[in-house]
């Protein structure tokens, strides 16, 4: 059951937005391992961590194309999602190690010294262990929605309390359909139609959402689930001492409970928690401009 709660949990991500920015996409080979990454504009480096585990950073370049019009925002691939490549998918190529090393390996890449790093829902999970690790290279840190600094938030959360009774039984046939054989991509867009509210204050939106949770790869979802447990993943200590800037987003609405990022706001001295009032899990899109301002005062006091 607790490994059910982070699959679903880890699979609301963002929402795929066709962007008309030119952007600068590049790969990065090495011996089987394959980064694939884009870029959105110039000025302030920023790296977006997307969530997942298990999905790529397509619906993040809606989100990159916004904050690329005054940044240089990054989004790339986690290791074996979209046109990020490794050979094999197994507990010795998928681990949050491994996936920091890549992030430092893009870094050096683009030659960047310190960079700001936004994470989101899973990826804030990530981007908490890559600021842990690598505390000289986060010019400031970005926790959006995040899964949290601990294992918290997997012990407690119940997303099918979130759903209208209609909604639980529908999630329930399609997820009996999937589990009977039924691959289709109909039947994936159909758990993710009646799973997408539970992330929503805004409801127009679960079409879009719903698609995107067909793309997820269930294989390394799991495996980065076991990893947090094998580790006990937790950085409170580590981020106790960050004295960078670090800015706490969440929906006031948010499947995540809003202790999540309170404990998280306690525990890192140089932050700030701003609850978003009009948002569940998709700040940016249902809170923009508190969303989008409150990241600009971090990029101003990360400056200075």
């Amino acid at each position: 059951m607790r490994i059910l709660k982070f699959l679903l949990l880890i699979l609301i991500l963002s929402v795929s937005v066709k962007n008309g920015m030119s952007q600068d996409s590049r790969f990065i080979e090495q011996e089987n391992n394959r980064i694939h990454y884009r870029i959105f504009g110039e000025g302030t480096s920023i790296l977006i961590i997307n969530g997942g585990p298990g999905m790529s950073s397509d619906g993040f370049a809606g989100l990159a194309e916004t904050l690329g019009q005054n940044y240089k925002a990054i989004i790339y691939d986690q290791r074996g999602t979209g046109k990020s490549t490794i050979d094999r998918l197994n507990s010795s190529t998928i681990t949050l190690d491994l996936m920091i090393d890549d992030i430092e390996v893009l870094r050096r890449e683009l030659n960047i010294k310190e960079w700001v790093v936004p994470g989101h829902s899973f990826g804030g999970i990530l981007a908490s262990y890559y600021t842990s690790k690598f505390p000289t290279r986060v010019e400031g840190l970005i926790l959006s929605s995040s899964g949290g600094i601990d294992l918290e938030l997997f012990e407690t959360l119940d997303i099918r309390s979130h759903l209208t009774s209609q909604e639980r039984d529908s999630l329930d046939y399609w997820n009996r359909k999937i589990r009977n054989g039924d691959t289709s991509h109909y039947a994936s867009l159909q758990l993710g139609k009646y799973l997408a509210p539970a992330y929503l204050k805004d409801k127009s939106f679960i079409p879009i959402v719903a698609e995107r949770l067909t793309q997820g790869n269930s294989q390394i979802n799991s495996l980065v689930y076991q990893y947090m447990r094998r580790i006990n993943y937790d950085v409170s200590d580590e981020l106790e001492s960050f004295q960078k800037p670090v800015l706490i987003m969440q929906g006031q609405h948010d499947i995540i409970p809003i202790a999540v990022s309170e404990k998280a706001h306690s525990v890192i001295q140089n932050s700030k928690l701003v609850i978003l009032p009009n948002s569940a899990h998709y700040g940016w899109l249902e809170d923009p401009e508190l969303y989008f301002s409150s990241i600009d005062e971090l990029l101003t006091q990360s400056r200075n």
